[in-house]
């Protein structure tokens, strides 16, 4: 039988171990298909909450055909070298090695990411490429495949990801059994940029009362030398300017505020996309979909659907 191991480290966040649950409800004709064990390095750790204590060490991993690494609540708490060691040794047998959330530290930490593609939960992606610069950082999406390697977002995109892990295994009937039974879809509409929350810079420099002139004109159609006017600089000037202080363009932080406006609108609010793409500075419903699926990774109607209070 197919070993899951699923490494629970000090620290380890509960939701994220929870995941590996998906694995032990599998059913192929009625019969389990996976063996999920849960270990550790010495036997029990700390969850927060509570202490796990389990069965089975390390040891464990060399026996798997797939390790599971959840999160951990503090990813500056240095990994063992026995558990690096171990990752190693799984990954150079070829071993399947998947991380849900800052999981994705602990796997970083072995070298065994550099030079591939990965994400983890948008909270943490960022220090996750300072730390890590030999790894693509992609906090867009939910998951990431990469094979014999891969990561996923925060909680419940581990269960996305172990959902397409039991699919790649035993095809998509017996995965989307358990999707119904987890009362989830099989597979989610957009990445996890639909959950990012962009709020606008904070500045304290000599923009700030553009910025907020800015944002709240969304719905006025500004050219990059209105801008300037109104901040009473030349076009080269404010683009230098906005580039030091916010990181970015006049135009595109214009965009950005049009975007944040019109997720607002369509959390609070029943309009119709046309009323949306009005208030928020779009020509149309077409040119507001299109650029909110572009920044947001899924569409208007799909978000309203998802987060509409």
């Amino acid at each position: 039988m197919h070993i899951v191991a699923v490494l629970a480290l000090d620290d380890v966040v509960p939701l994220d171990l929870a995941a590996s649950e998906t694995f032990a409800r599998a059913r192929v004709d009625g019969r389990p298909v996976y063996d999920v064990r849960v270990c550790t390095e010495h036997g029990e750790v700390d969850a927060g909450l509570f202490r796990v204590r389990t069965r089975h060490r390390l040891a464990t991993l060399q026996r798997a055909q797939t390790i599971l690494v959840p999160g951990v609540t503090d990813v500056d708490r240095p990994v063992s070298p026995a558990v690096l060691r171990a990752l190693r040794s799984a990954a150079a047998r070829g071993v399947r090695i998947a991380s849900i959330c800052s999981g994705a530290f602990v796997l970083a930490a072995t070298g065994l990411l550099d030079g591939l593609r990965a994400t983890s939960h948008w909270l943490a992606t960022a220090e996750l490429a300072r730390r890590h610069p030999a790894i693509t950082v992609d906090p867009n999406v939910l998951y990431v495949d990469n094979g014999q390697l891969l990561t996923s977002a925060g909680a419940a995109a581990g269960l996305d990801l172990c959902l397409h892990l039991v699919r790649r295994d035993h095809g998509a009937a017996v995965a989307a059994d358990l999707a119904r039974l987890a009362v989830m879809p099989l597979e989610r509409a957009g990445g996890q940029a639909q959950f990012i929350d962009h709020p606008p810079p904070q500045t304290e420099g000599s923009l700030e009362p553009v910025l907020r002139w800015l944002e709240d004109s969304v719905d006025a159609d500004l050219s990059l030398e209105d801008i300037a006017r109104r901040a009473a600089m030349s076009p080269r000037t404010l683009t230098r300017r906005f580039r030091e202080q916010t990181g970015t363009t006049p135009l595109q932080f214009l965009l950005r505020a049009r975007i944040r406006r019109a997720q607002r609108l369509l959390e609070t609010t029943a309009s119709s996309m046309e009323h949306v793409a009005s208030e928020t500075g779009f020509s149309s419903a077409t040119a507001l979909r299109t650029t909110f699926h572009r920044l947001v990774g899924t569409s208007p109607r799909a978000y309203r659907e998802a987060f509409r209070a």
